[in-house]
């Protein structure tokens, strides 16, 4: 199993896979686990790669490439499903921080 300090849990990808999965109709199965392709877009945007040195126990270059300008295409407002994902993404992970550091002070305050 691969590690890579860009992935994400798959209880974080569970927040955002409607939004992905929603940003293309499909009309055959998907040959790759979404969860699979958007950590490779994440490796490649936090690492600042080239698309073809995406490591190869990702899904194939071309294929996260083909996601990556499917989910940066911008909707009417101007807000692309990229846009969005990422979005909720921080807050999520925000909120996580926000209530690791809350309960941090209220145990210190009862000691």
């Amino acid at each position: 199993m691969r590690q890579y300090p860009s992935e994400i849990s798959r209880e974080e990808y569970n927040l955002i896979r409607e939004d992905l999965e929603g940003a293309k109709k499909t009309t055959r199965p998907r040959k790759y686990d979404l969860y699979d392709v958007f950590c490779a877009v994440l490796y490649v945007i936090q690492g600042g790669i080239q698309w073809r040195m995406l490591p190869s126990d990702y899904p194939k270059w071309q294929s996260v490439y083909y996601y990556f300008r499917v989910w940066s295409e911008k909707d009417k407002t101007g807000v692309s499903v990229l846009d969005k994902v990422l979005q909720k993404l921080v807050k999520q992970i925000r909120n996580e921080d926000l209530r690791r550091d809350m309960s941090t002070n209220n145990n210190a305050a009862v000691k």
